[in-house]
Formats: structure tokens, sequence, C-alpha cells
């Protein structure tokens, strides 16, 4: 995967209103639960999309909020899988919270 050019990470973020550029590097969304273990089994959902991808997030778990930040090390900065990643994990939450 090539980096992105700042056209094309904002194209991919104005289709995602959740996620927010936390600088020239990393995109990142909080997501929040009723309930701790809620998060937990999110986290862990994240952690089998990850692992097929080959690709990890930053997984920060704050009670009933968790925190996925994304970067590409190997390029320095966003790739198209971050958006890929991006994508599924809110697949992933909208499943089971609409």
């Amino acid at each position: 995967m090539t980096r992105l050019s700042e056209e094309e990470i904002a194209q991919h973020l104005s289709t995602l209103p959740d996620w927010k550029r936390k600088d020239s590097k990393w995109i990142e969304r909080r997501y929040r639960f009723k309930e701790y273990l809620e998060g937990i089994a999110f986290v862990n959902k994240i952690a089998d999309l990850a692992e097929k991808e080959n690709h990890h997030p930053f997984i920060s778990i704050q009670y009933k909020m968790v925190i996925v930040s994304l970067t590409s090390w190997s390029e320095n900065g966003l790739t198209g899988l971050d958006f890929k990643l991006v994508r599924q994990i809110d697949d992933v939450y909208l499943e089971d919270h609409y």
C-alpha cells in the first residue's frame, strides 16, 4: 500500500463523519457502550479483523469507551488499508448497535 494524498484522505474522511484526523499520520474514533463488557467484546472483534488484515490499530479501553487509532507505519502515514479496516470496524459496531 502506498501513502494516500491529502485529497484522498479528505475524500475518505468525508464519508466517515465519526472518524477524526488526529494529526497528519493518524485517524481516530471513539466508540461508546452501555456496558463495559460490550466494549471488551467489540475489541475482541476488532482484534480478529486486524489479524485477518495483518494491520493492527492502537486500541484504548476507558471503561465504557473504546478509542481506535490507525496509521500505516510502513508508509509513515495513512493508506487505503487504514480506511478498509475502518469500514470493517464500523460495520462490526453497527451490526451490534443498530
